[in-house]
C-alpha cells in the first residue's frame, strides 16, 4: 500500500453523487460564507496594531500586498473547486494529486486551522461582548470572563486580588449557541450568516462614507514613515515602518484574509459547485480586499496612525474626533462579526472531518454519520463545539492565535503546488474554471506563504512539528489500514 496513492476523480464523482447533504447555496450564498469568515477581528483590531507598530498610512499598501498574495491561492483553488467540488477543501486537492500521506498532512494542519481559529475567535468575541456590556454599564467578574492566567494579570494591573478560579463564560456560552446553529443545519446557519454579513457590510461601508468626511490629508503625510530598527531582548531585530515595516505589516493583515478557503469546504452543499465556488471563492476575497483597504485610507486619514489605539482601532478613530455614539454601532458590528468568522470556521471544520472520514481515514461513526433529519454530522459539530468551548474558556488568546495560522499557510502552498501537478498528469480533465497563468500563480503563490512561514515564530514552530508527528503517528496507526483505496475498483466504462 503506497503512501502516495492518489484518489480516482471518479471516486470524487461517487461521492458528490451520493451525498446526502442539502445542496441549498447560491454563489451569493457562499459569497457570503466567504464575507463572513473574513471580515471579523481583523478589520476591527489588526488595522490598529499593523498601522500604529508597522506601516503608518501606508498600511493600504500592506492590505494590497496580502490580498494579492491570498489571490494567488485563491485562484488556484478555485480551479480545484471546479474539478473537485467536494467537502474537504485542500485535503481533498491533495487527495487528487499528490497522494495519501501528504493529503493526511494536510487534513491534518487545516483541522489545526479552523479549531484553533474558531477558538481565538471565541475568546476575542468574549472580550468584545464585555465591551459591549460595559457600554450599557454591565460589568462581568473579571473570573467570570476571563481565563485564570489572563483574569490574575488583570486582577494585578488593578490592583485588586487575583482569583483561584477563572473561566470564560461568555466564550463557552457563544460556542455552544453557535454548535446549535450548526447542529440544526446549513440552511439556517447561511441564514443567520447571511444577516450577520449584511450588518457587518453595512457598518464596514458606514465607517467609509462617514469617516471620509473627517479625513485630514496631512494624517498620510509621511505615508511611509522612516524606516526604524529596534532591538529585542532576545537580540531579534524588528523593523518598523520604512517598506520592511509595509511588508511585516503585510504578514500580520495576511491572517485577516485567511477565511475565504472556507468556501470551498462546502461544495458539496451547494447547488452549481463547479460553477459557484470558483466564483464565491474570488469574489469574496476581491470585495473584502476592497473593504479593507478602504478602512486603512479612512482610519489613518481620520487620526495620526500613532494615535490609534492598537486595541479597538476603528472606535478609537471615531472617538478621536468626537463622534462618541458611533462607538456603540461599531462594537455591535464587531461583536457580531466575530460571531460570523467563528460560524464559518467550525462549519468549515466539520466539513474536513467529513470529508476525511468518507475516505476512511478517520471513524465514520463519529465524523461521517449525519442527523436523520437535519442532515448534518451532528456528533463531529458536538465533539468540535465541545473541545473549543472548553479550550476558549480556560486558554489565553495568545497561546491559539498563532497556530492557526501555520495548517493555513502550508494549505495555502500545497494548492498552489497540486493545482500545476494535476495541469501536468490530468491535462483531460474538465476544468470549468482554468487557473490563469496557472505555472506563474502557483509558483508566487508558493514562494508568498513560504515567505510568510519563516517570519512565524520558533515556538509555534515546535508546536506546530508536534502536531504534525502526531498527525502521520495516527496516519499509520489507523487511516492508512482504513483506507477506502485498499478495496477501491475503479468503475468500468460500460
Amino acid at each position: 500500500m503506497s503512501v502516495w496513492r492518489l484518489k480516482p476523480v471518479s471516486a470524487f464523482d461517487a461521492d458528490m453523487k451520493k451525498s446526502d447533504l442539502k445542496r441549498i447555496l447560491t454563489k451569493w450564498g457562499l459569497t457570503s460564507l466567504g464575507i463572513g469568515a473574513i471580515i471579523g477581528g481583523g478589520i476591527f483590531t489588526l488595522t490598529g496594531i499593523a498601522a500604529h507598530d508597522y506601516a503608518g498610512p501606508a498600511l493600504a499598501l500592506s492590505f494590497v500586498i496580502a490580498g494579492i498574495g491570498c489571490l494567488f491561492a485563491s485562484l488556484c483553488y478555485a480551479e480545484f473547486a471546479s474539478v473537485l467540488p467536494v467537502e474537504g477543501s485542500a485535503y481533498a486537492y491533495a487527495y487528487g494529486t499528490v497522494g495519501e500521506l501528504f493529503a493526511w498532512f494536510i487534513g491534518w494542519n487545516l483541522i489545526l486551522e479552523y479549531m484553533m481559529g474558531a477558538t481565538t475567535v471565541a475568546v476575542a468575541w468574549s472580550g468584545y461582548f464585555v465591551k459591549l456590556l460595559h457600554l450599557f454599564h454591565i460589568d462581568f467578574p473579571i473570573w467570570l470572563c476571563n481565563d485564570l492566567a489572563t483574569a490574575i494579570d488583570k486582577c494585578h494591573a488593578a490592583g485588586i486580588d487575583p482569583p483561584s478560579f477563572a473561566f470564560n463564560l461568555p466564550a463557552f456560552i457563544i460556542t455552544w449557541i453557535v454548535t446549535g446553529i450548526l447542529v440544526k443545519g446549513i440552511k439556517e446557519a447561511a441564514s443567520t450568516n447571511n444577516i450577520i454579513v449584511i450588518v457587518k457590510i453595512a457598518v464596514v461601508l458606514f465607517v467609509i462614507l462617514v469617516g471620509a468626511f473627517y479625513i485630514n490629508t496631512d494624517n498620510w503625510t509621511p505615508f511611509i514613515p522612516d524606516e526604524v530598527t529596534t532591538v529585542g531582548e532576545n537580540g531579534k531585530e524588528t523593523v518598523k515602518f520604512g517598506f520592511g515595516g509595509v511588508l511585516t505589516a503585510a504578514t500580520i493583515v495576511f491572517f485577516a484574509y485567511i477565511g475565504f478557503d472556507a468556501v470551498s469546504t462546502q461544495a458539496g452543499e451547494a447547488i452549481n459547485p463547479k460553477k459557484d465556488v470558483p466564483f464565491a471563492i474570488v469574489a469574496s476575497l476581491v470585495i473584502c480586499t476592497i473593504l479593507y483597504i478602504l478602512v486603512s485610507l479612512v482610519l489613518t486619514g481620520m487620526v495620526k496612525y500613532d494615535q490609534l489605539d492598537k486595541a479597538a482601532p476603528v472606535a478609537s478613530a471615531f472617538s478621536g474626533i468626537g463622534i462618541n455614539w458611533a462607538v456603540f454601532i461599531i462594537t455591535i458590528a464587531a461583536t457580531a462579526g466575530l460571531t460570523s468568522v467563528m460560524l464559518v470556521m467550525m462549519l468549515g471544520q466539520t466539513r474536513i472531518f467529513l470529508g476525511m472520514a468518507k475516505d476512511g481515514l478517520l471513524p465514520k461513526g463519529m465524523f461521517a454519520t449525519l442527523h436523520p433529519v437535519f442532515k448534518t454530522p451532528y456528533k463531529s459539530t458536538i465533539l468540535v463545539g465541545g473541545i473549543i468551548s472548553l479550550v476558549a474558556s480556560f486558554t489565553p488568546i495568545d497561546k491559539i492565535s498563532e497556530m492557526c495560522s501555520m495548517g493555513t499557510l502550508l494549505a495555502f502552498a500545497m494548492v498552489c503546488v497540486a493545482v500545476m501537478i494535476l495541469r501536468v498528469k490530468k491535462p483531460e480533465l474538465e476544468r470549468p474554471y482554468r487557473t490563469p497563468a496557472v505555472f506563474v500563480v502557483g509558483t508566487l503563490g508558493v514562494l508568498f506563504n513560504l515567505f510568510l512561514m519563516y517570519f512565524v515564530r520558533k515556538e509555534t514552530w515546535i508546536a506546530f512539528l508536534v502536531w504534525g508527528a502526531i498527525g502521520v503517528a495516527v496516519y499509520f496507526l489507523y487511516s492508512r489500514k482504513n483506507s477506502n483505496l485498499n478495496t477501491y475498483v475503479e468503475p468500468s466504462e460500460e
